[in-house]
């Protein structure tokens, strides 16, 4: 049975809409395939069955490739979903030499380059889909002044770079707020009183409901001189302390359930799923690693879905309209 009197939750799904690659080999730049696309008409007619409103964060790859700017288009058409930007700098021109691991990370690109890619990017999507994108995913995540700045000039209104509770030899998330929040220009991490462009994150989080703290510990334990004890595999498989993630990739169901309950227990509004779309397709890029990827994320999506719209009320919605309610102020009962 539903909640009764409680607001909607709003629901998203993100979906980076990007090529596909052996990541073993070296970054794609115009040699990327994108054959992954041609899955996406009967996904997103899985979806919309569903309810779901999804977000296509397209990168230059999709945009520039008539075929699948043609299938996009398509789909668009629907008028049932958002088409944003997702900039992956290993394949969007301007090209300054090959991408390294560093390099494929937007923050670590100077200022000028990532202006020029921006620019390229945002030009082609307007071009193949007469949209001017308001949302935007940076490639493999992170945000920092720059590119925050960046994007205010070309006209983006939400971002959806953060990755809470994460960090890498390359970029942090780490300390960002869970929730969505206006960054402030300088520190992207923080919250401040700009009003112009929006942070939408990711849902993740733990099966216990303190997650910083919690994130201190499995962050500790992660590397040495902690590692050894091997304490973070041990708790995931005794369930005594798992890291989840709102996404069909890398969390079961029963996970992506878990950390739903948990967030909503401590009173989050917004879930927020997000995956690839090269993870449809059997391939080494995807994060599955399994056969038959379409089917399973489609099965893992609807148990998520039909379970929570079973007990809460779900508020389907993409990126820019998420953000435009959960900034409205709440209406006062006059009743």
């Amino acid at each position: 049975m539903q909640r009764s009197k409680s607001p909607p939750i709003i629901f998203i799904l993100s979906i980076d809409t990007e090529e596909e690659w052996d990541w073993s080999g070296a970054f794609p730049q115009q040699n990327a395939d994108v054959n992954n696309v041609a899955l996406l008409p009967s996904f997103h007619a899985h979806l919309d069955a569903l309810g779901v409103r999804p977000t296509y964060l397209v990168d230059y790859a999709v945009a520039d490739c008539p075929a699948a700017a043609s299938t996009i288009r398509t789909i668009a058409a629907q008028q049932n979903c958002e088409i944003g930007a997702h900039l992956h700098p290993w394949c969007n021109p301007p090209y300054f030499g090959a991408a390294t691991d560093e390099s494929s990370h937007v923050v670590n690109l100077p200022k000028e380059q990532v202006s020029q890619k921006l620019d390229v990017l945002m030009r082609r999507i307007e071009e193949q889909f007469s949209v001017k994108a308001k949302s935007f995913r940076t490639g493999r995540w992170g945000i920092d002044s720059n590119v925050l700045k960046l994007l205010t000039n070309v006209g983006i209104t939400v971002d959806s770079s953060v990755y809470p509770f994460y960090s890498n030899d390359y970029f942090s998330c780490l300390g960002a707020p869970s929730l969505p929040y206006w960054p402030d220009l300088n520190d992207p991490l923080v919250s401040s009183q700009q009003r112009d462009i929006f942070e939408l994150p990711v849902t993740v989080g733990f099966n216990r409901p303190n997650f910083s703290r919690w994130n201190d510990i499995h962050t500790k334990f992660a590397s040495p001189p902690y590692s050894w004890t091997r304490f973070n595999g041990i708790a995931w498989h005794t369930h005594f302390l798992r890291k989840q993630y709102l996404c069909p990739e890398l969390s079961a169901p029963k996970d992506m359930l878990s950390l739903c309950e948990t967030v909503i227990n401590k009173g989050y509004t917004v879930l927020h799923m997000y995956m690839h779309s090269s993870s449809l397709l059997d391939n080494n890029n995807s994060l599955l690693g399994n056969r038959n990827a379409y089917e399973f994320l489609s099965e893992s999506i609807t148990e998520v879905i039909t379970t929570l719209r079973a007990k809460y009320q779900l508020d389907f919605c993409t990126l820019s309209e998420a953000a435009e309610k959960i900034q409205q102020p709440p209406q006062k009962n006059t009743k």
